[in-house]
């Protein structure tokens, strides 16, 4: 192991144990279980709430700078972190410091979406789905040619990785890929999963913002769309 990725290990380390230590030290063990019970995780949490648990990742993230300096101690950091949580909170402390100042040069790499995916297919659950589907936009906005990849997924067995596909585009507004869009929720129409269906929904209805004419023109030229799809991409129109 050369010098440099001796540091860079002994880094990772401090990064967990420090993470793991702040996180403990602001849990709430009567809270930990009632977001258990909410997001019927079989993962053990802290007990500490979404923002708090943002705020925490970031400060922790300040103190080892090395860590996000290139492309490749980004990714490993982050993969440890989350490959060896205990707790559901140090995941969504990855999720926070990708979306933190730190990532920057990093998060919308089309490099990174081997990560997201990884991060998807890990995650198997909408809280943590849908934060790292923000990270997979980045890139779809960053990179015309991850389209491609997006039609893939868009038909991939996993539903988590269908459902980031669908609503990967979320707030784009005027720079969404419509073609993109329109793709995705075509290749998932018939499907009678609820996540789907309610993505599907979701993406129409922030889209609607931008020009509710195209999607009230979509919607009627998809009938097979389900009635919770329909519903909620109509209903601000």
């Amino acid at each position: 192991m050369t010098p440099l990725a001796a540091r860079l290990t002994e880094e990772t380390d401090a990064l967990v144990r420090d993470l793991r230590e702040a996180l403990a030290a602001a849990g709430d063990p009567e809270r930990a279980e009632q977001q258990r019970r909410y997001l019927k995780s079989a993962m053990e949490m802290y007990g500490v709430g979404v923002p708090r648990a943002r705020r925490i990742a970031q400060a922790v993230a300040a103190s080892h700078p090395c860590l996000w300096r290139d492309a490749t101690g980004w990714e490993a950091a982050l993969r440890r972190v989350w490959d060896t949580a205990g707790h559901r909170e140090e995941r969504f402390a990855v999720l926070a410091i990708i979306r933190s100042r730190f990532s920057a040069p990093h998060a919308d790499r089309i490099e990174s979406l081997a990560l997201y995916e990884h991060l998807l297919r890990t995650g198997q659950w909408w809280d943590l789905v849908d934060e790292a589907s923000h990270a997979v936009g980045l890139v779809v906005r960053a990179h015309p040619a991850a389209a491609a990849r997006m039609r893939a997924w868009a038909t991939d067995a996993d539903l988590w990785v269908r459902r980031s596909a669908i609503i990967c585009q979320l707030q784009h507004k005027e720079r969404t890929d419509l073609p993109l869009l329109s793709d995705v929720i075509e290749a998932n129409q018939d499907d009678g999963e609820f996540f789907i269906r309610k993505a599907i929904g979701w993406a129409l209805r922030d889209y609607a913002r931008t020009d509710g004419a195209w999607v009230r023109t979509f919607v009627t030229d998809h009938p097979r769309l389900s009635p919770l799809s329909r519903r909620e991409a109509l209903k601000h129109l």
